[in-house]
């Protein structure tokens, strides 16, 4: 197809020009509501710091939304004229060289066709199924880091400039205290190298805005000494006394992971090119891909789209067979995974567990709770695809009947294809009850203290599980406990926790049915150790740290703080590494 004769239609050029204007539009939008997160922590305003995430997720499908309505209105497309559309993605091609964001825009494109149009036209000629653009040298008026050189100007003077650089208009309640713990930990970390005359190669580069998520904002970067270079994070505290602390210096890989974990909430992080914080942070958490990164900056969409071409890269490069996931079958979800990919895929099934008493619409709901929610490095983030079109091949026969049996109205076949009309897939983690099998005793009591302190958090952020049982509960890569079975979450507020009564007669305790009134909200904690206690080891453990899980005060003085507006403070790392103040 010639230039000049895509220069000749018009109607090609108005509706690529259109959908990017929706974009830039959705862009401007998300920047808005990023930009305010600043103000937010520095006011201490946890509220507004949760409405605006909430605000944020919900933003794209609304531009979307709002584009395919502006097209019909403008260019009445009731059906697809493959051709022209063929002609619309050159046309926007072209208006993506000089694009800051056109990976975004990309992703944006796709979900506006997508919405528009049937399945048989999602392919490379009419979506974005490859990116087109590199962004690997995307410029914009400021940089993504700025570099600091302690051998020229000092160590503290280094740390110094980076903090008054965040720009930051509160003040710091003791800045010489923090810069000494700073300068204490690099020192420790360089033994012997802290001396100008040892940092000949000394660099500190740091991505150039503060990323802020819930009560902390978080200052990103990496030291450089040589063939020496590590990750390390300033998390800075508001004391809700009209000053800032830092809280502690990460350092590692390891420790970013948990900070950067796909269970913890988005950023909020403003930059005009994405993709150069994306690269940064790549070099910086090199286990992550591009995907989990721009997840974790509040860009989920381009996080679905770039997972699913991962996906696609893997799944033509591999050869192994979806099978079913290991563990305790689910009540309500039906899960499968691909033993060479570290992911599940969970499709809602057709007919419930007798005691699940809620319909399809309210799983979704839930999931879609989860996502708009706080997290609090505790609930793990899915992925949601509509229409997923896999090889029958690659399936087990036993899976495939299974599917067929439990799933019949989200699945169908086309040929040789197997077509999901709903999927959410989720990170691998090894299920609670199957680690707790093999566990030691000291990990044992390491992995049960960890649970419990999942419950707590999730609690503290107004989440009650609703279903503790193990099986519900993974163990990441990293160790930590992680809630994954959302069908049963509701808000602590709507829980109504309660003592079980004293028995009336000494025959009530030997009834079939309970001897006290039930309302569908009520919740007795004191009946939890009776399905989660039965082995004495774990009952030992649980009881030695969380023996306040089974008590209703507990429970309800979490729900009071909830109720008077007060936020606890969750750290995505050890107690143990937090500076003394």
């Amino acid at each position: 197809m010639s230039e000049s004769a895509l220069n000749l239609n018009p109607l090609a050029g108005g509706i690529a020009t259109t959908i990017l204007q929706g974009f830039n539009r959705h862009f401007e939008i998300f920047q808005q509501i990023t930009s305010g997160a600043r103000q937010r922590f520095e006011d201490a305003n946890w509220d507004a710091v949760q409405a605006a995430s909430q605000e944020r997720i919900v933003l794209y499908d609304r531009r979307v939304k709002e584009t395919i309505e502006t097209m019909r209105e403008l260019y009445h497309i009731t059906s697809i004229d493959p051709e022209l559309w063929r002609e619309v993605k050159y046309c926007y091609m072209r208006q993506l060289l000089d694009h800051q964001q056109p990976e975004l825009a990309e992703t944006f494109y796709t979900s506006v066709f997508c919405h528009h149009f049937p399945r048989q036209y999602y392919t490379n000629t009419y979506i974005f199924v490859r990116s087109s653009m590199s962004t690997e040298y995307v410029d914009s008026e400021e940089t993504s880091y700025v570099c600091y050189y302690p051998h020229s100007i000092g160590l503290r003077e280094a740390i110094t400039r980076i903090l008054k650089n965040a720009g930051f208009g509160l003040p710091f309640e003791n800045l010489g205290r923090d810069l000494r713990n700073i300068y204490r930990a690099i020192v420790q970390h360089y033994p012997g190298k802290a001396s100008r005359k040892a940092q000949l190669n000394f660099q500190l580069s740091v991505i150039r805005h503060p990323f802020f998520r819930n009560k902390a904002a978080y200052i990103v970067g990496r030291m450089i000494n040589g063939r020496d270079d590590i990750a390390f994070a300033l998390p800075i505290l508001n004391n809700e006394n009209g000053g800032l602390y830092i809280d502690t210096l990460l350092l590692g890989e390891k420790q970013l992971s948990v900070v950067f974990s796909y269970s913890q909430a988005y950023f909020m992080m403003e930059h005009q090119v994405p993709s150069a914080v994306v690269s940064f942070l790549q070099q910086l958490l090199p286990r992550r891909n591009t995907s989990e990164l721009y997840s974790a900056i509040g860009l989920h969409k381009q996080g679905k789209s770039a997972f699913y071409r991962d996906f696609l890269h893997h799944l033509r490069h591999s050869s192994d067979a979806f099978v079913i996931a290991p563990g305790i079958r689910g009540m309500v979800m039906m899960v499968f995974t691909l033993p060479s990919y570290p992911y599940v895929f969970k499709i809602i099934k057709d007919k419930f567990a007798p005691q699940k008493e809620f319909t399809r619409q309210q799983v979704e709901a839930k999931y879609q709770l989860v996502k708009r929610h706080d997290r609090v490095g505790r609930m793990a983030d899915m992925l949601e695809y509509s229409n997923v079109v896999l090889p029958v091949e690659r399936f087990v026969p036993e899976l495939l009947q299974e599917l067929q049996e439990t799933c019949a109205s989200s699945i169908s076949f086309d040929g040789d294809s197997v077509i999901f009309r709903h999927i959410y897939l989720e990170r691998r983690m090894i299920p609670l009850n199957i680690f707790i099998e093999t566990a030691d005793d000291a990990l044992l009591e390491r992995v049960i203290e960890d649970y419990g302190n999942a419950i707590k958090q999730l609690a503290g952020a107004n989440i009650f599980p609703g279903d503790f049982l193990y099986k519900n509960f993974g163990v990441t890569q990293l160790g930590r406990v992680v809630f994954y079975d959302y069908d049963e979450i509701t808000y602590m507020t709507e829980c109504n926790f309660r003592k079980i009564p004293p028995p009336r007669f000494p025959e009530d305790e030997f009834r079939s049915e309970p001897w006290y009134s039930i309302e569908p909200n009520d919740v007795f904690p004191e009946e939890f150790g009776t399905f989660l206690l039965s082995t004495p080891r774990i009952r030992k453990s649980f009881l030695k740290y969380h023996r306040n899980l089974l008590d209703a005060r507990y429970w309800q003085a979490k729900k009071d703080k909830i109720v008077a507006g007060q936020y606890e403070d969750v750290f995505p790392y050890p107690e143990a590494l937090r500076f003394k103040r």
